[in-house]
């Protein structure tokens, strides 16, 4: 028979809320604490009181998904819009689409290229010396060739993650696709869309259970996990520890909000991918709720830069000397007992959010699982390694 247990999750973002949500299902007893004012972390959303604009508070997060299940289940909790995201990007004072597309390709090299035709020309701009990339330069390099990777990619990596192409792994570029059709769409998942209310409003819904308590403005620390049988921990990881190796390596972003009447831009994320222009791109918001009709407009420039002690953690940069603190951290924490560590700061991965939730579901079915058999659950249910 199941003993409900009293469980402390750290974290009211995506992680926190659906392992929360589950447990709480199963009659346990759900703490949740979280260093900020509000729920949602990365994902809040609030409407701009002088707009009414919704914005993405911390940069914009578009859901896509193959994932059934998951898509299932954003949608108990909210109205799923919609939604494609087609990126533009400026190179040499004209605007392209992303990812690079047929259209890209034959407006960038003035030609009127065939599908067939375009993928042997770009095969013949590809550098097929370099046969095995283990940079990101030499993957576009062998992907592009020069003169796409320098007006689409080269400036925009620079500005992003604040080094070289050189000096970060191929793995990265991998994930931008290149399409000898017209298709701007810039994910190909099955399911993709926006909800319609907004991340808080639908994360809200998620926590909203009597046998959850959620505890904002509050820093949990190591030593309350005595009054909790289990803790599931998706804050920083070497914060946990009280960065006794160091502090792992982030990107963060600064937003510079600016307002508009009418359309600025024409669409929701322009990319600016010359070293000459400071930001990386700008976000109009209004354009992520397309089904909404706004006079004004709420745009962010955006800046990165490397992550200071006091700022938001975005992305995770995880080369040779993170990965070496990373290591440290690894075996810190399965030294822990009743602490599993989740989501993006928790396993220090960059993980989209359709990811984050599978990951949450299957962590909060594994800790039912584990408890039914007497067994331990683990410090990670995906090795950070």
């Amino acid at each position: 028979m199941r003993v409900n247990e009293k469980i402390a999750i750290v974290g009211a973002g995506l992680s926190g809320a659906v392992i929360g949500r589950e447990l709480a299902e199963a009659g346990h007893e759900i703490e949740i604490f979280d260093a900020r004012d509000h729920i949602a972390g990365n994902c809040h959303t609030e409407r701009d009181e002088e707009t009414g604009v919704m914005l993405h508070v911390y940069g914009p997060h578009i859901f896509h998904t193959d994932n059934a299940e998951v898509w299932d289940y954003v949608n108990r909790f909210q109205t799923f819009m919609p939604y494609k995201n087609r990126v533009k990007t400026t190179s040499n004072g004209q605007v392209y689409s992303l990812p690079i597309n047929l259209h890209t390709i034959n407006q960038f090299y003035s030609r009127n290229f065939r599908p067939d035709e375009a993928r042997t020309f770009i095969e013949e701009q590809a550098d097929k010396t370099i046969a095995e990339p283990k940079t990101f330069e030499e993957q576009a390099l062998r992907f592009v060739g020069k003169d796409l990777y320098e007006a689409f990619f080269k400036g925009y990596t620079e500005k992003q993650w604040g080094c070289s192409p050189t000096d970060l792994p191929a793995s990265i570029l991998k994930r931008l696709p290149v399409r000898f059709n017209y298709d701007d769409n810039y994910f190909f998942h099955k399911y993709q869309g926006m909800p319609e209310n907004g991340y808080t409003d639908m994360i809200g819904r998620i926590l909203d259970h009597p046998n959850i308590a959620v505890n904002l403005g509050t820093h949990f620390q190591r030593t309350e996990a005595t009054g909790f049988r289990h803790v599931f921990y998706s804050g920083p990881l070497d914060g946990y520890f009280d960065y006794e190796f160091g502090r792992l390596g982030y990107r963060t972003l600064d937003f510079e909000r600016f307002t508009y009447e009418g359309d600025y831009q024409g669409c929701a994320v322009m990319n600016y991918g010359e070293v000459s222009v400071p930001y990386t791109r700008i976000t109009e918001h209004k354009h992520f709720s397309p089904w909404e009709d706004h006079a004004g407009s709420v745009c962010y420039r955006e800046f990165s830069r490397a992550c200071g002690p006091e700022d938001i953690p975005y992305y995770p940069i995880r080369l040779v000397k993170e990965k070496e603190q990373l290591a440290d951290y690894v075996a810190r924490a399965v030294q822990e007992t009743a602490v599993t560590f989740v989501g993006r700061l928790g396993t220090y991965r960059y993980l989209d959010m359709d990811v984050t939730i599978r990951e949450a579901l299957d962590t909060a079915r594994l800790y039912l699982s584990k408890k039914d058999a007497g067994a331990s659950m683990p410090a990670f249910l995906h090795s950070p390694m």
